[in-house]
């Protein structure tokens, strides 16, 4: 019997790396493409564990998988920090700099 490669395993792996890399562009790049990365993990652990010695490449799922649950981490990090800055300091002073840097000072107490 021949073995044939894991589905999706490789996509997995480059999903998982983009979430990580995109995980600045306001947390919801990172965050959408983790989890999309994390349900094809899971049909992929689902397949392999049906019949293991039919499947190669699970590594890059399990590899991938790990990936993205770092990347969803590291996004809704993100997120929330952006949204901690609009909450304390306004979606104004977001963007204008000078009252920002205004915000900032009033809030460090300076």
């Amino acid at each position: 019997m021949e073995q044939q490669k894991l589905p999706n395993s490789t996509l997995i792996l480059v999903l998982g790396i983009v979430s990580i890399l995109t995980c600045c562009c306001y947390g919801f790049v990172g965050l959408i493409v983790g989890v999309i990365a994390l349900v094809l993990a899971s049909k992929a652990t689902k397949i392999y564990l049906e019949n293991t010695e039919l499947y190669t490449g699970y590594s890059n799922v399990k590899t991938g998988k790990i990936l993205a649950i770092v990347g969803i981490v590291l996004s809704v990090l993100y997120l929330l920090m952006i949204v901690w800055a609009i909450a304390t300091f306004g979606w104004e002073a977001m963007q204008n700099q000078e009252l920002l840097q205004e915000r900032m000072q009033e809030f460090m107490g300076q």
